[in-house]
């Protein structure tokens, strides 16, 4: 059964020309990261610097584009920097990009080497549709602090994901919840890839594919399809 997405009519006024793609996988096979996850990782980040060829992320100007549409539900974007920035800024510092568990290495590398936000959510934790909007302010969003489960609220108009339980993704792709997250024991799970201009749509399905066979080789047998978001 196919999980439903959807963008508000509030948001895609907001930030005309936005273009979500999900790959929606059930049977996949997860695990601590690997030899091959990190490895994956690696190539991501050296395809990120030939693209940035000496720039700064932010420079970028998919990121820009971003950068703007943060701007634009009142977010800050150099404090609260979208998905895709953020992993740059971390594929080019000492330390490298973190290593988290195969599913989140394997969608982290596609975000970096594509330089687009994307996202992965554990089917099984989602209740009811997914939805992109402007949030009132009374949706709960368990998140962790200092080690502890707390409980926040988004600010109101602020742009989340979000399903009948509460907040999955905070401004828009800027910090996920601990309630849908993929941990090593997700074994069905949706990844969603944004882009806005000047990424093109060939360019986001270019990234969708290689994500679908990069799951592929991870879990053979499990079944994979890549569609638009309504």
């Amino acid at each position: 059964m196919t999980l439903t997405l959807t963008v508000s009519d509030e948001v895609r006024t907001l930030v005309p020309g936005f273009t979500p793609l999900a790959v929606e996988a059930h049977g996949l096979v997860n695990g601590p990261s690997s030899d091959a996850s990190s490895a994956l990782l690696d190539v991501a980040a050296r395809r990120l610097a030939a693209r940035l060829d000496g720039r700064a992320p932010h420079e970028d100007p998919h990121m820009a584009t971003w950068r703007a549409a943060y701007t634009a539900f009142g977010s800050k974007p150099s404090r609260t920097r979208n998905s895709a920035e953020a992993l740059a800024r971390r594929a080019l510092a000492d330390g490298g990009l973190p290593r988290i568990n195969l599913l989140v290495d394997l969608y982290n590398a596609i975000s970096v080497a594509h330089l687009i936000p994307v996202g992965g959510e554990d089917i099984d934790h989602v209740t009811g549709e997914m939805r992109l909007v402007r949030a009132i302010g009374d949706e709960p969003f368990h998140t962790a602090a200092g080690g502890e489960p707390v409980v926040e609220y988004p600010d109101a108009g602020e742009v989340v994901w979000r399903d009948d339980e509460g907040v999955t993704c905070r401004r828009w792709n800027w910090r996920q919840g601990v309630r849908t997250r993929l941990t090593e024991e997700s074994v069905n799970a949706v990844f969603l890839l944004e882009a806005l201009a000047p990424t093109t749509r060939a360019e986001l399905d270019a990234a969708g594919t290689e994500l679908a066979e990069s799951l592929e080789k991870l879990s053979p047998g499990a079944r994979i399809t890549v569609h638009p978001v309504g």
